[in-house]
C-alpha cells in the first residue's frame, strides 16, 4: 500500500460506467452494514468519483472515505470530484478489510461492503442484497466468506 503525495489527484477524463451500489432501504432500521459497493477495479482515483456522484444527491456531498489498504494498492490522500474534494484515510486494524466508510457533509456515515471487482456476478448480486438487508448482522468479510467470494482479510483464509 502506498499513499500518493499528489494533493490534487483527479479523476481520469471521460464519463465512466454507472456505479454498482445497493443501500439499505430509506426509513429501514439499519443492519450491520448500510449496503454494498462493487467497484470495477482496485483504483480509488477511478472508483471514488462515480461512488460520490451516486451518493451526493441523496446523502449530501461525500467529504471523507476510509478504507482498509488491503483492497487498494494506492491510496490517494485527496480525490477531486464534481467540484469538491474527498479526503481519503485508511485503517489497517480498526476497520474490516472488506468494508469502506463513507462520510458526508450532512453529516452521515455509511458502512459499505466492498465486493471485489473480480467477484462473479451471481455472488455479487447475492452480496448486494445481503449487505443492504436491514436484518443483516454479518461483517463484510463474513458475507464474502458465506458467498464463497474472495476476501481481503487474510484471517478469513483459515
Amino acid at each position: 500500500m502506498t499513499a500518493t503525495p499528489d494533493p490534487a489527484a483527479t479523476q481520469p477524463p471521460g464519463p465512466g460506467p454507472t456505479v454498482r451500489l445497493s443501500l439499505t432501504p430509506e426509513g429501514a432500521t439499519r443492519g450491520r452494514l448500510d449496503g454494498a459497493w462493487w467497484p470495477r477495479s482496485h483504483d480509488l482515483l477511478r472508483e471514488l468519483p462515480p461512488l460520490a456522484a451516486a451518493l451526493d444527491p441523496t446523502w449530501g456531498k461525500v467529504t471523507r472515505v476510509t478504507v482498509n489498504p488491503t483492497h487498494w494498492p494506492v491510496i490517494p490522500r485527496r480525490v477531486q470530484v464534481a467540484g469538491h474534494v474527498i479526503h481519503v484515510g485508511w485503517f489497517e486494524q480498526e476497520q474490516d478489510a472488506d468494508e469502506v466508510i463513507v462520510c458526508s457533509f450532512t453529516p452521515l456515515r455509511l458502512e459499505l461492503l466492498v465486493i471485489p471487482p473480480e467477484a462473479e456476478a451471481s455472488a455479487a448480486e447475492w452480496l448486494m442484497t445481503a449487505a443492504s438487508d436491514p436484518a443483516n448482522t454479518r461483517t463484510g468479510t463474513d458475507l464474502l466468506t458465506a458467498a464463497g467470494a474472495p476476501t481481503a482479510d487474510p484471517r478469513a483464509d483459515g
